[in-house]
């Protein structure tokens, strides 16, 4: 007999929230919870997303460009009137960009230190004396499992993970008594596009699985989840740190017998 599993609802309203990389799978499954809970939410993309929602104004912005995503936050700020939360989430993993330093092309370097660092430093930046004058506000970092350990042929989009979660820290030390937390969420394998897009890379979607103890990708809602409570009151006293959900993944040591193959992915 299933056991019950306990329910967490949070109230977000009037509350307004910036989440990058809104037309990925884990950028809308955040700003969703986000706009479900009552917040007014702005995504900046590139892309366009698949899906719609009332409360959440999508905005063509490329993270990686300074000038366009000051424009974009000054536009939020005068409409909007504050800045809750800023959720940097934008990110890329070419799948070219799998291999040794040495044979990547140098433009796939640039563009994931343009975009996976840089967006993040011109996104935080801009919506940071918003919340001075506020004396309030959360900054969530989307960063990686790959920023605690890594993994072969991945010394491009590695470092700019533990990168985000080192600016998190940072910036939480720097802002702490403005009012500001600035924390960081690590995820495993996510079941995305960006993930599916590298399976053969990463040795198929059973392989990967399998390498996290709870034998599954996990679900943008699950990342989500997790950036709720930590923008939340609930979290209130957490700060300057990250959260792994990543399936287990980190508490497996490389030297580790693999786990058998479920038969769903024989």
């Amino acid at each position: 007999m299933a056991r019950p599993l306990g329910k967490i609802a949070y109230d977000n309203q009037g509350r307004v929230v910036i989440v990058t990389g809104v037309a990925g799978g884990i950028g809308w499954a955040i700003a969703e919870e986000f706009a479900e809970s009552g917040a007014t939410v702005y995504g900046l993309d590139i892309g366009t997303p698949t899906a719609s929602h009332s409360r959440i104004v999508v905005l063509r912005v490329d993270v990686g460009d300074r000038h366009q995503v000051e424009a974009a936050v000054h536009q939020i700020t005068e409409q909007a009137g504050g800045i809750d939360v800023v959720v940097n989430n934008a990110a890329v993993q070419p799948v070219a960009s799998f291999r040794p330093l040495h044979e990547i092309e140098p433009e796939l370097l640039d563009q994931m230190l343009r975009i996976n660092v840089g967006g993040y430093n011109w996104v935080a930046r801009s919506a940071l004396p918003q919340m001075i004058r506020q004396q309030s506000g959360v900054i969530v970092n989307l960063a990686s499992a790959h920023a605690w350990r890594s993994s072969r042929d991945v010394p491009g989009y590695g470092p700019t993970k533990a990168a985000n979660r080192m600016q998190a820290v940072q910036w939480a030390l720097d802002y702490a008594r403005a009012g500001i937390r600035v924390v960081s969420v690590s995820p495993g394998a996510i079941d995305t596009p960006l993930v599916r897009a590298s399976l053969e890379q990463q040795g198929g979607e059973g392989a990967l699985a399998n390498r996290h103890p709870l034998g599954r990708l996990g679900k943008p809602q699950e990342i989500a989840a997790a950036v709720m409570w930590l923008s939340s009151s609930g979290a209130s006293f957490v700060t300057a740190t990250d959260l792994e959900v990543d399936g287990g993944l980190g508490g497996l040591g490389s030297f580790a017998d693999p786990y058998v193959m479920p038969e769903r992915y024989r």
